[in-house]
């Protein structure tokens, strides 16, 4: 054991926390992209003081100058991203900025492409949307999965489809995705006029020291009119407080994105701005400590997993998600037969793989040092 804040044991099933009372507690949970880290302190003082204030009422975000500088500075000093403040549309998450991608640029009948495996929600937005989703794989090559970029070209010819649903980095398999990889997609979404839209809520978790992110806004050809989505939910473990934004830089291509989600996404809470604004001004040592700590987590679980008989894992660049072929378990549930270990992961079902499983290893190391435990 290191002596490392994150090392803290925390009772979240007492305070009702979904990834927590979901099972019972003979299971350890590490499904849901839920950290048990405790939030960055500026971050809770942040927010403690707009409670001590006493109002929690409507609070515009389009009002908060703050916030606006809060979320430029971070993307200049990170992401080496300089943008206007006119290009930020808020969001109250990832998921939601789905739904509104395909009702701003898809008619009933329309096609969404959408990569595999992948997170249920970004699976499941077209169909809910009366959209047909068409899905593209992804390979596993020299220790690294990418998208089959044939199959995008393909499947990106077809007249009906309007829209592709992007995850960079990716969840589950945690690829960061190359200037070269992103040039083709530029490319092949270019000659067939179909809108990017690109879920980044992982990119400030990058734990590969030879990856860096590039976000689809600032690709040369296609970025004015990408859609990017960011959010600081993830990297500090504030996803409760909904709080997301997403960068446009085409002036109709945001009009279309903002028309289409009036009455639809709600602004970001008081707190969610307060949150924000503190994460990414006062917190950069602690999520360096975090990414150490995360780097730490996964190389204990990639040794112990794969000296087990039936399980492979190939870390991936970045998240904290550990994507795992159980394919060699020979077993028709896989997630059944982690429940039985006493070990709740995601379903690799849910995801595009039965023979798959996720492990969410954002939590004190001794709960990974359980679930081998448990496995062995």
């Amino acid at each position: 054991m290191t002596d490392s804040p994150f090392d803290q044991i925390i009772d979240r099933r007492s305070n009702h926390a979904m990834k927590w009372v979901k099972y019972d507690e003979s299971k350890l949970p590490m499904w849901v992209a839920d950290a048990d880290f405790r939030c960055p302190q500026p971050v809770l003082d942040r927010v403690q003081q707009q409670l001590d204030h006493g109002i929690l009422g409507y609070h515009k975000p389009e009002m908060n100058t703050e916030l606006y500088d809060a979320v430029i500075g971070w993307l200049a000093r990170k992401h080496h991203w300089d943008i206007e403040p006119e290009w930020l549309v808020w969001v109250s998450g990832m998921v939601s900025s789905f739904h509104v991608a395909c009702k701003a640029f898809c008619s009933p009948g329309d096609k969404v492409l959408v990569q595999t495996p992948n997170y249920p929600p970004m699976l499941g937005a077209a169909a809910m949307n009366r959209l047909k989703t068409m899905t593209v794989g992804t390979r596993l090559a020299n220790n690294r999965w990418a998208l089959d970029m044939d199959e995008l070209a393909e499947k990106a010819a077809d007249p009906k489809c309007k829209l592709f649903l992007f995850c960079n980095p990716m969840n589950p398999c945690g690829a960061v995705y190359t200037a070269e990889e992103l040039a083709q997609i530029e490319e092949i979404c270019l000659r067939h006029n179909v809108v990017l839209c690109s879920d980044e809520i992982h990119c400030d978790l990058i734990l590969d020291e030879k990856a860096r992110h590039i976000p689809a806004g600032t690709l040369p050809n296609i970025g004015e009119q990408a859609i990017t989505l960011m959010a600081p939910s993830k990297t500090f473990n504030i996803a409760g407080l909904g709080s997301a934004f997403a960068v446009i830089r085409d002036p109709e291509i945001r009009k279309q994105f903002h028309r289409a989600s009036l009455g639809i996404l709600p602004w970001i809470t008081v707190l969610g701005q307060s949150a924000t604004v503190a994460a990414f001004t006062q917190c950069d040592d602690w999520l360096t400590e975090q990414i150490e700590y995360l780097r730490g987590n996964r190389d204990l679980l990639m040794t112990g997993i794969n000296k087990l008989n039936g399980f492979v894992y190939t870390p991936g660049q970045a998240t904290y998600l550990a994507w795992i072929d159980a394919s060699g378990l020979g077993v028709n549930d896989v997630q059944q037969y982690m429940l039985d270990k006493g070990i709740a992961p995601s379903p690799g079902a849910d995801f595009g793989n039965n023979k798959f499983t996720r492990l969410n290893f954002a939590c004190p190391r001794s709960y990974i040092e359980q679930a081998l435990d448990r496995l062995r």
